[in-house]
Formats: C-alpha cells, structure tokens, sequence
C-alpha cells in the first residue's frame, strides 16, 4: 500500500519524469520533428514550400484542428520509403523511451500516404520493423494501430483496409481520426463493424471538436473500447456518469487541447474534473512534434498549470494508461508492479 501522503509535493516532478507509463495516443506521423523532415525530403530530392527548419516551426501556429492538419499533412508528404518511416518511428521511440514509457500503441494513417502512391507495404513495413527494434534497442514494448481519416469516405477506408489485410499480424486495431466536424462516427458504421469481425480492437477520436453526441455515436454505433479526447463528455453529467461506470477509457492530450484552442490554457483543463469523476484518463502526447512537446513535457506541463492535481493523481494517471492499453494482463501486472515500486521508493 502507497502512503501518497507521506510522498512530498517536492518529488512530484522527479516522478513525474521518471516513473514507467504507457502513451495510448500518439500520432506517429505527428511526431515528425522540422530536422527531419528537412532530411527525409533531402533525401527524397523533395523541395520544400520553407527556407529552413526554423521558418517551418515557425509556421506551427494553430487556430483549430484544421489548420494543424494542413501542416500535418504537408510534413507527412516527405515520407515516402520503408527505411523513412522506420527512420520517423525510431526517432519517436528513442524520446519515448527517455521519457520511461514502457508501452506505446502508435496510430498511423495509411491513406496520408497511399493517397501520394507510397504503398501501404512500405508504411506498415517499416513501423513493423521499428517496433520490433524498440523491444531490442530500449525494452519498449509496441503496437500499431491503423487509422482511418474522416474526412474521407468509408468506402475509402474499407478500400485501406483491404489493403492492409495482407500485413493484418503488424497491427493490433483500427482508429478514427482528422477532421471531427461534420465527420460523425456513424459514417464508418460499417468499416468498423468488419473489423471487430476480424477481431480487431476500435478505438475513434470523439469529443475533441466534435459533441458529446459523438462521443455517444463512437461508444453505441462504433462499439469503441477505447474514446480519444473525450474531453467534451464533460458538457453531459450523465454522459460522463455512463464512461465512469464502464471505466471506458479517455486518451486526453493536454498540450494538444490547449495548442489546438479546446481550452483557452492549461489551467482551465478540465482534467481534474475528469479524474474526480471517476474517469479512466489518461495523458498522451498526441502530436508532440507540432504541440509543444512529448509525454513527459504533457505531465509536467499539466500538474505545473493544475496544482489540485498532486502525487496521487500522477500514480492514477498512470496506472490508467496500463489499464487502458491492449496489453495482455501479465504485462499490465507486471507494469503496475513496477509503477508501485517507483512510487513506494519516493
């Protein structure tokens, strides 16, 4: 049993920094830093539409999803081989593994790149071979997990689909992401529905810009196991009473949801309110190239803006990113046991 009252506020950062956490969402094309794509478009004898790295990371200044997503989407068209996006997910997981993350499940969007004529092989071979060398290289156990963009139609994303089947043994689900408005979950009903046949784990953002009733859609008509955002389920008292009885999983992303306006600044999250209410929450880094910074820069950014949240919620928040994950339960038990020991040793 964990005496958190005994740990001192004065700890909280080192814990925050250093104790062993899992990242649930995390757009891997989003964490695609300026240098790189500077690199990768060297590489690819691409031309870019910016002088320099600094000119192009000055250009990260968001009004709304929207406007994130064109950038997005620019950034993304530099990668275009097997060995760049190996090069892209390695990068990422050599700042997650610095940052003590344990487990990673990775959302990729296949039809960014397959839309450019880059096969879906090529995508999925290549994150494939990164994850495997993050379990050699850094011990960091992880999963992908194939999105579809919204904005599209459904008949697009079972035409990904059928695509991505033949390397259906590199990824563990299937999500839903880009462009939330006038994009309702109800539109991919039956894209979903074939792959919870296939026995595949869904998971849709909802509730970022979009309603609760979205929300309410993902969990009746997607049958998600998992929402990401969610945030906007607090406009509902008996929306968020439903997630707190099911325990149905919130991928939130604090430094996204204030870089993107969902919250005028970290200090109105409604984070605690979330926790308080019995949530299974977590802190994720969403795009961590293009808002402001990677998981631990999320946690010590949330608990430095919100100081009603102390040692015992970072334990929760953690913990809830194990419970969360698609992880078998014999690594949750053991990660949890190793959660227990970095805050029992505080």
């Amino acid at each position: 049993m964990i005496d958190f009252d005994a740990i001192p506020r004065s700890r909280l950062n080192g814990l925050l920094r250093s104790a062993p956490k899992a990242e649930l969402h995390i757009h891997i094309e989003g964490s695609l830093e300026p240098e790189l794509i500077f690199e990768l478009a060297q590489r690819n004898g691409l031309s870019l539409p910016y002088a320099n790295v600094n000119a192009l990371r000055a250009a990260y200044a968001f009004k709304d999803l929207q406007s994130f997503l064109d950038i997005y989407y620019a950034g993304a068209s530099v990668l275009r081989t097997e060995a760049d996006f190996h090069a892209m997910a390695m990068a990422y997981f050599a700042r997650a593994a610095a940052d003590h993350v344990v487990h990673a499940e990775l959302f990729f969007d296949p039809q960014t790149h397959t839309e450019r004529g880059v096969p879906v092989q090529a995508v999925i071979q290549g994150l494939a071979r990164a994850c495997a060398d993050a379990r050699r290289l850094h011990d960091l156990d992880a999963s992908l997990i194939l999105c579809f963009l919204r904005h599209l139609s459904e008949a697009a994303a079972f035409d990904v689909l059928e695509q991505a089947l033949p390397h259906r043994q590199h990824f563990i689900g299937v999500g839903l992401d880009s462009s939330e408005r006038g994009h309702p979950p109800e539109k991919f009903a039956r894209v979903f529905a074939k792959c919870r046949a296939l026995g595949l784990h869904v998971v849709a953002h909802a509730g970022e810009e979009g309603p609760p009733a979205y929300i309410e859609s993902a969990l009746d008509v997607l049958k998600v196991e998992r929402i990401d955002h969610g945030v906007r389920c607090v406009e509902s008292p008996a929306l968020v009473q439903r997630l707190a009885a099911s325990r149905m999983p919130l991928t939130v992303c604090p430094l996204s949801n204030v870089k993107l306006c969902v919250y005028p600044s970290m200090a109105q999250h409604q984070l605690p309110a979330l926790l308080a209410a019995g949530l299974c929450v977590t802190v994720n880094s969403d795009d961590p190239a293009y808002f402001g910074g990677y998981l631990n820069d999320n946690f010590v950014a949330t608990f430095e803006a919100l100081p009603q949240l102390g040692v015992r919620e970072a334990h929760q928040l953690m913990r809830n990113s194990f419970e969360a994950s698609f992880a078998s339960d014999q690594a949750k038990a053991g990660w949890h046991a190793q959660l227990d020991r970095a805050f029992a040793g505080a």
